[in-house]
């Protein structure tokens, strides 16, 4: 065995510099589903689905691959982690700003399922902070959206949900 002359934590950097698909202001590190590095003789890098149905498991894992191969890792292995799952908590402050900076309202931390059975928490609008927005729908323009507008600015915008 041959170890690589790099570190887990210049993959994690190389690897901040992939964008989601779905939402490309955010990295896969800001959405905190990178969950391990290993490097000896290839890079195993382990990642979590935001949901097990994501459609863009396989863009991302690819996109992993396309970034260490541009800078020059060949062997490359990709570990598909399920458990525990992932959660929007794990996406990070930072992440949290580029979306609100998008437009879109971050998801609220902390949130669990049991919330899901009690009164809708109030969402703040992304451009002028109001709390006195609205659901329109709770399908937004991916599966992890749904679609709000803010009564205050008149402007509609999406909220990442709570998962």
């Amino acid at each position: 065995m041959v170890e690589l002359a790099i570190s887990r934590e210049q993959v994690f950097d190389w690897l901040s510099e992939v964008p989601d698909p779905e939402i490309p202001v955010l990295t896969i590190t800001d959405l905190g589903i990178v969950r391990g590095i290993a490097v000896r003789d290839e890079v195993v890098v382990e990642l979590s689905p935001t949901y097990s149905g994501c459609p863009a498991t396989e863009v991302i894992e690819q996109s992993v691959v396309d970034a260490l191969h541009r800078h020059g890792v060949e062997d490359v292995r990709i570990r598909r982690v399920l458990s525990p799952p992932w959660t929007t908590d794990w996406i990070s402050d930072e992440g949290r700003d580029k979306l609100r900076e998008y437009g879109i309202a971050p998801p609220a931390r902390s949130a669990s399922k049991r919330e899901l059975l009690q009164k809708a928490r109030a969402i703040a609008c992304p451009r002028c902070a109001s709390l006195a927005t609205e659901l329109v729908s709770e399908f937004g323009s991916t599966a992890c959206k749904a679609s709000y507008k803010c009564s205050d600015c008149l402007e509609p915008f999406e909220y990442f949900k709570c998962i």
